[in-house]
């Protein structure tokens, strides 16, 4: 009965504020707060007091921005009564870099409202609006909501970073060294998505990573193709060749033991992940593809959630620009991404890679192999009382039973927030898949910013109650 009284009211609240809560959304995204590019470092650092500055205006008692080697972490807490649970809030308000900036239809930092076939209500188009801005403001005006109604019945603490699109390393750091500060029952985060506005779910599984960098040298400087070509090796032919060899006709990985400690899913569970709705004809259209690709004997939501993977992100070398340069180049480069699922070891893997790559290099080029970020899958269950609380939220506003899915995505401190602070995590997001992250044109529905806004109270309530 209590929840539902939270629901109509924070519904209320969305209804007489949208419009602001709009154009606070906006300003949060015109910041460039591109964490990887140095040349942002500025915008990073304004944005983080942004961040503390809205949550001040919520109402939270005490904000501080706390500073690292790299960029600056916002705390905040609010603590109702110490005997309450407490929930420690985290997410990201870093982005990713918006290049190719020429595929966006505006400027992704300059955000406009338009409607799209799985947004007709509108979605907010710019670099961050779902990944993980949107997100991240959805928890700020929650509390907003709750602090100023006096309707919060647990303690909130927030976490939010401005690293995550470049590894969190500096949060690893902070939370080792903040274990009494970040005390708390768990962690919400909502930095995922569901599977459709009228499919809701909970993400319960995310795959880890191992991110690396290639680099084949072959002779001293760029030569003639004509006067050289044939005698000598090409660093982007060897390459090439390198990297196809890391997957055989099966789309198995090669690397030696690289499957060792792949967990395998049960049948059961292989079934539940079936009932998730899916319809193959309709991924391709959307893709633009005449046909899926993967590991031979898995879905193509297995392939995407449940196994590993190996991808070349970036490859590049010789000569590129306009026109025609018969170059054979000194050097190839390649940046590589392996998904990783519960059990491997992210950095096992990376030497793994390493080993492997630096062994199969023939002898007319060097190869160089720089490992750059990684981290740990997560399993999250679904029988302890903070899912619980999110299911019931969400089955409030959504109407409908979230379906439990295990995402394809990484946030790799979920698995060191268990390892350090001893706290299992929600993964309570509500983006779609087809927001486009870290793609032009992305974009966060003003539907999810609004029902998260609605939902996350509930869960408040809900995770109160089965505490008790």
């Amino acid at each position: 009965m209590v929840a539902n009284i939270i629901n109509m009211t924070s519904t209320k609240f969305v209804e007489e504020n949208k419009d602001r809560l709009i154009e606070e959304l906006k300003e949060f995204l015109k910041i460039k707060s591109v964490s990887a590019d140095p040349a942002f470092a500025g915008d990073v650092q304004a944005c983080a007091g942004f961040v503390e500055n809205s949550l001040k205006k919520a109402g939270v008692a005490h904000t501080e921005i706390c500073e690292t080697d790299g960029h600056p972490i916002v705390y905040g807490e609010h603590i109702v009564d110490e005997k309450l649970p407490t929930v420690l809030v985290y997410g990201h308000y870093d982005v990713q870099p918006a290049d190719p900036v020429e595929l966006w239809d505006s400027d992704p930092f300059d955000p406009v409202i338009r409607s799209t076939e799985t947004h007709p209500e509108g979605a907010i188009f710019a670099r961050g609006a779902c990944d993980d801005k949107g997100q991240v403001f959805m928890h700020v005006k929650a509390a907003e909501f709750m602090i100023k109604e006096g309707k919060l019945p647990c303690n909130l603490k927030f976490m939010i970073e401005g690293e995550e699109e470049v590894g969190s390393t500096n949060l690893g750091i902070f939370v080792k060294e903040n274990v009494e500060k970040l005390k708390a029952d768990v962690i919400l985060v909502s930095d995922t998505s569901i599977i459709a506005n009228d499919v809701p779910s909970i993400t319960v599984g995310l795959r880890g990573l191992s991110y690396m960098e290639v680099e084949v040298t072959g002779p001293n400087r760029d030569l003639h193709s004509g006067i050289y070509g044939g005698a000598v090796a090409n660093p982007i032919n060897i390459l090439c060749k390198m990297i196809a060899s890391l997957q055989d006709d099966r789309n198995k990985i090669t690397i030696p033991g690289f499957y060792d400690k792949v967990m395998d899913v049960s049948a059961e569970e292989r079934a539940e992940m079936g009932r998730a709705p899916f319809d193959l004809e309709d991924y391709k259209s959307d893709l633009n593809i005449d046909d899926v690709h993967g590991e031979e004997g898995y879905t193509t939501n297995e392939r995407a959630s449940i196994r590993p993977t190996l991808d070349v992100n970036g490859i590049w070398g010789g000569y590129t620009g306009e026109g025609a340069k018969t170059v054979l180049p000194s050097k190839a480069y390649a940046k590589i991404s392996m998904r990783l699922v519960p059990n491997q070891e992210w950095e096992e893997v990376s030497k793994l890679f390493q080993e492997h790559f630096e062994r199969i290099a023939p002898k007319s080029v060097k190869v160089k192999v720089t490992p750059h970020h990684g981290g740990q899958g997560a399993v999250i269950p679904t029988n302890f009382a903070a899912y619980q609380a999110a299911s019931k939220a969400m089955e409030t506003t959504f109407g409908k039973k979230p379906i439990p899915e295990r995402s394809g995505g990484s946030i790799p401190i979920i698995a060191l927030f268990e390892e350090v602070l001893g706290l299992k995590s929600v993964l309570f997001g509500f983006g779609l898949a087809s927001d486009l992250i870290h793609s032009p044109n992305e974009h966060y529905g003003l539907f999810n910013y609004f029902k998260g806004i609605e939902t996350i109270p509930l869960f408040y309530e809900n995770y109160a109650q089965l505490k008790e």
